[in-house]
């Protein structure tokens, strides 16, 4: 099976969570872990609207890698979607 259809077949799993697990528009907590030193930090809070966006970011112990969290409020599962998308084009960026 190719690595596409596999992406296909995990977000039509993942849409069908969402919609399950919660209530549209609703509130979503968005976990990502980037090396500290990475330039994509910067990229990845861009995609979201500062005003009205709750980041939190918390240092490794060693300063290696930074955790960081975004709370914001979301229209549809699709939203939430598009943005892990546009994350996994970024190098270095693990999505939990």
């Amino acid at each position: 099976m190719n690595s596409n259809k596999q992406s296909e077949d995990f977000y039509s799993r993942f849409y069908d969570q969402l919609l399950e697990s919660q209530k549209w528009p609703g509130f979503y907590l968005f976990k990502f872990i980037v090396k500290s030193e990475s330039p994509h930090l910067n990229v990845l809070k861009s995609f979201f609207n500062p005003k009205e966006a709750e980041f939190s970011e918390k240092k490794s112990s060693k300063n290696t890698f930074t955790s960081l969290s975004i709370k914001i409020k979301m229209l549809k599962p699709e939203d939430v979607i598009d943005i892990y998308k546009k994350s996994s084009k970024l190098e270095g960026i693990i999505s939990l």
